[in-house]
C-alpha cells in the first residue's frame, strides 16, 4: 500500500506492508524460548520480506497480541483456571 496523505506526515513516503495474522504468528513462533522480539523487530522482518518502506505498526501490534493470547490459551487448554466448589464454579449463582 502506498504511503500518502496524513500517513506521510508521520511515516514519510514509500510503501507499507500490511501483514496477515498468520505471517506475524509465524515470525513470533521462530523466536527461541527465553528470547524476546519487539513489534519493531517484527515490522522490520515484514518490511524486508515484502521489500517495502515500512511494516504497518497497527496491524502488526494487533496480530501479535492475538497470537500471544492464542498461545496462552493453547498452553492452558484443558486446564481449569477456577477450582470446582461443590461441583460448580464459585462464580456461578446457585
Amino acid at each position: 500500500m502506498g504511503i500518502e496523505g496524513e500517513m506521510s506526515k508521520r511515516w514519510g513516503t514509500g510503501t507499507c506492508a500490511i501483514p496477515s495474522p498468520i505471517e506475524v504468528d509465524a515470525i513470533m513462533k521462530k523466536v527461541p524460548k527465553g528470547k524476546v522480539i519487539t513489534i519493531n523487530d517484527i515490522r522490520t522482518i515484514i518490511t524486508n520480506k515484502h521489500k517495502t518502506t515500512i511494516g504497518c505498526p497497527i496491524t502488526t501490534g494487533i496480530f501479535a497480541l492475538i497470537a500471544v493470547n492464542a498461545a496462552e490459551e493453547e498452553k492452558h487448554k484443558g486446564k481449569r483456571t477456577l477450582p470446582p466448589i461443590g461441583g460448580r464454579s464459585k462464580w456461578v449463582d446457585n
